[in-house]
């Protein structure tokens, strides 16, 4: 009976290895899961990712909060003003200058393609190395922004 518990015990399967071996994950994430999967225990991976990932999602948070409110201060405090008189706007002027900056966005835009595309091809390959400190991050990140 004891030799039956070790012989489980010895059993112990590594999930890295055991998604490797599914056509489903070589389909998706392609033969080579990444260095840091290699070096890292899958809970080691996903604890790093999460723990990571909600440092950053509550970061994101509290300055979104932060930003938020100074725009919409700011803008409340404008508004306060021209309608007390404070100040003039001079909406053509305003909108001339959105026009302008519009083609100047439309102009960078077109010379940024490549550059953008290498970087969403990077971005992707580190996802498929490093799925699973990538997925520990995400779930970390939403619970960073929830708490």
């Amino acid at each position: 009976m004891e030799k039956r518990r070790e012989d489980q015990r010895d059993r112990v399967v590594d999930l890295t290895e055991y998604a490797k071996r599914q056509r489903w994950w070589n389909r998706l994430f392609g033969t080579n899961s990444g260095p840091v999967a290699e070096k890292y225990s899958v809970a080691t991976q996903i604890a790093i990712g999460g723990a990571s990932g909600w440092c950053a999602g509550y970061l994101f948070q509290k300055v979104g909060k932060v930003a938020a409110t100074a725009v919409g201060g700011g803008l409340l405090l404008l508004q306060i003003a021209n309608n007390s008189g404070y100040i003039q706007v001079d909406w053509k002027r305003v909108e001339k200058d959105v026009n302008k900056a519009k083609k100047q966005l439309k102009k960078s835009t077109n010379q940024a393609g490549p550059e953008l595309n290498t970087f969403v091809e990077k971005s992707t390959e580190f996802v498929k190395k490093n799925i699973v400190v990538t997925s520990g991050f995400i779930g970390g990140f939403l619970l960073g922004l929830a708490s």
